[in-house]
């Protein structure tokens, strides 16, 4: 038996051990480091034969997606989708499903984890209808509504609900037991499939926050398990439209319960300028406070799904060829069209800038965010592949009727005599995806890494992509075998903070990309850096770090040189006979101020390939749609590291 001064002694020597593993991480950086050790997993000054025993750093990547819908969903279910989260989870791990309308559909390859993110307005609706659930019954919306559906008329049905959801008016307001019986089949099934080590199934739900109809969504994701989320009921449009609402819930529920909750928002390109504001929702000025809190519950955005891509605009980034990729900018589910003074407050390339004015400004940033890919369907199907893309919404799942094209997805209301801000089924990308590096595939330790905004996006593919930054970073680390372990050790990765510049040093970032194993080959890796100069102004520059084919890159960082195009449109083909599998980037900062705020972040291009709707046209045998490219160039983002003097 250990003598007290013995425990006390390896106490010591455990956290001495932690705390040099931690410091390893990068110094002062080390709060954004997944670096952990057990006491009793430590042999401080004992050398052991395996080099792998303390490496608690990420050493894979989780794909996932942080925005189902499914039946339970009221604006899935009442519209014909009949599957709910139990379906959505089955699906994600990769087994066959029957869609709503019929057809089988299955992965390439199963998702690590999944969210099912279910709207919080009445939720649970649908299924309720289907069951003739005796206590919706006893209220007149519930009466009126089953009637509806009973008779035929879902469209009526919809609108009756749709009505009550855009005046803010909870048809439902009072009947909480209702509320939370579902609420509580939605937490269940996450924990029947979370499976810690294999699948992760996360609980939660989407805010379906939406002033004049302007889209400022957010799903929100538990840490936590049934048990803490059960405590609580999911915070409703009908609670607030203020997401500063939502922050006060957030916390609310981790002091209640003791848990950890974030919110992702999503969709700023439909948010007509209000996602990124210079002001509060009430019309305030943003202060250090608010910057602080947004990104404590709000530290990565969803910047890619179906409903367009939010990196940038062509108008906000002239020299940028890739910019005008699934741009959705005609207005969005109000009647408010589209203006381009609204774009600057909201893409996520803009947003980063402006939000190192305002750390200049008052010391803290409120766009300081990560960033994350997922899909936002509403069939309970994550599909992400322009080969397996399951639609939006059950009405346009695959199928060779016209809606499948030509379904609304905005523009339900229009300005009398104003602009068509019309958006159909055929715009839609089959996208996105999560990249998120974690030690292991759980709950914990995905959420962390969330947290510390270790993840990047992608537009569907499953691209590798693998970042750091720091002050000593030489050509040849890009070829280590150590190429993770040395990244941590000296410097910061996708996410992470490099602050006070030493003398006469400048950012050297490393990157690695590897093509989806069973996807296209890369075109290029860039650089995209933003930063507020000395007179205040905001820039920024695409630097190409890395391209495949031997192309040359010009000394203003930019190659001109086309990879070229192998897609065979009638036959909905592409050949990897160009572009390279893998690319390796080693670039240093030229234009680099000590004194400047900046934040970098890397963009990878794969080479051309079919667009889903230059599939659906050759396996149904319809015309290919005039008004979408026939293929498309499919990227990922990493989260960026910024730089602070």
């Amino acid at each position: 038996m250990q003598t007290k001064g013995e425990r006390i002694m390896n106490m010591r020597t455990a956290i001495v051990a932690a705390t040099f593993l931690a410091l390893l991480s990068g110094a002062a950086h080390a709060q954004h480091m997944d670096l952990s050790a057990e006491p009793e997993d430590i042999s401080f000054g004992v050398k052991e034969y395996s080099p792998y025993l303390h490496r608690g750093y990420p050493q894979r990547v989780f794909w996932g997606d942080t925005h189902t819908h499914t039946s339970y969903s009221t604006d899935a279910g009442m519209i014909g989708c009949r599957l709910g989260p139990e379906e959505a989870y089955e699906f994600a791990r990769g087994e066959i499903v029957v869609a709503s309308g019929g057809v089988r559909a299955r992965l390439q390859r199963p998702l690590d984890f999944l969210v099912v993110a279910d709207h919080a307005e009445n939720l649970g609706l649908a299924p309720m209808v289907a069951e003739a659930n005796p206590e919706l019954l006893k209220t007149d919306f519930g009466r009126e509504i089953f009637e509806l559906v009973q008779s035929g008329d879902y469209g009526g049905a919809y609108k009756l609900w749709g009505e009550s959801m855009s005046a803010g008016k909870d048809p439902l307001a009072g009947q909480d037991a209702l509320t939370r019986s579902m609420w509580e089949r939605v937490t269940g099934a996450s924990e029947k499939y979370n499976q810690p080590g294999v699948f992760t199934a996360f609980i939660g739900f989407e805010w379906t926050s939406s002033p004049g109809g302007n889209n400022l969504h957010r799903n929100v994701i538990f840490r936590d398990g049934k048990e803490a989320a059960d405590r609580v009921l999911p915070f409703s449009n009908y609670d607030s439209t203020d997401p500063e609402d939502l922050w006060r819930w957030m916390a609310a529920y981790e002091e209640k319960t003791g848990g950890s909750v974030l919110a992702i928002p999503h969709n700023g390109n439909l948010s007509n300028g209000l996602m990124f504001d210079d002001t509060t929702l009430s019309n305030e000025p943003l202060t250090r406070a608010y910057a602080e809190t947004r990104m404590r519950r709000e530290p990565i955005y969803e910047i890619t799904q179906i409903k367009g891509d939010g990196e940038t605009h062509p108008l906000l980034s002239p020299d940028d060829e890739f910019a005008d990729y699934g741009t959705w900018d005609k207005g969005s589910f109000g009647p408010e069209p589209k203006t381009d003074d609204m774009l600057p407050r909201e893409y996520g390339r803009e947003a980063l800038k402006r939000g190192l004015a305002y750390e200049a400004a008052f010391g803290a940033n409120p766009f300081k965010f990560g960033v994350v890919g997922s899909t936002d369907t509403h069939t309970a199907l994550a599909t992400t592949t322009e080969d397996n893309f399951f639609g939006k919404a059950t009405p346009a799942e695959p199928s060779a009727a016209p809606n499948r094209f030509g379904e609304v997805i905005t523009g339900y209301f229009q300005e009398d005599g104003g602009p068509d801000i019309t958006i159909r089924h055929v715009q839609t990308l089959a996208a996105g995806l999560a990249g998120v590096w974690a030690t292991e595939n759980t709950r914990e330790a995905i959420f962390d890494a969330m947290q510390r905004k270790e993840v990047y996006a992608t537009t569907g593919t499953r691209i590798t992509v693998r970042v750091f930054a720091g002050w000593d970073f030489e050509a040849d680390d890009v070829h280590r075998p150590d190429f993770a372990y040395r990244g941590y050790s000296m410097g910061v990765p996708m996410g992470g903070d490099l602050r006070r510049a030493p003398v006469g040093k400048v950012p050297k970032i490393v990157i690695r990309a590897l093509r989806d194993p069973d996807g296209a080959n890369l075109d290029r890796v860039q650089v995209i850096k933003g930063w507020l100069d000395a007179s205040g102004d905001l820039n920024e520059r695409i630097y190409d770090v890395a391209v495949s084919d031997d192309r040359e890159i010009g000394a203003d960082g930019r190659c001109t040189t086309p990879v070229g195009n192998t897609v065979d449109v009638e036959e909905a083909r592409f050949g990897n006979s160009i572009g390279d599998p893998m690319l390796f980037g080693f670039w240093e900062d030229p234009d680099f101020s000590p004194s400047q705020r900046a934040f970098y972040y890397v963009r990878v291009v794969e080479i051309p390939t079919p667009r889903w709707t230059t599939y659906d046209a050759a396996f149904f045998g319809v015309e290919i749609p005039e008004d979408v490219p026939p293929s498309q160039q499919e990227r990922a983002y990493s989260s960026p590291i910024w730089y602070t003097p």
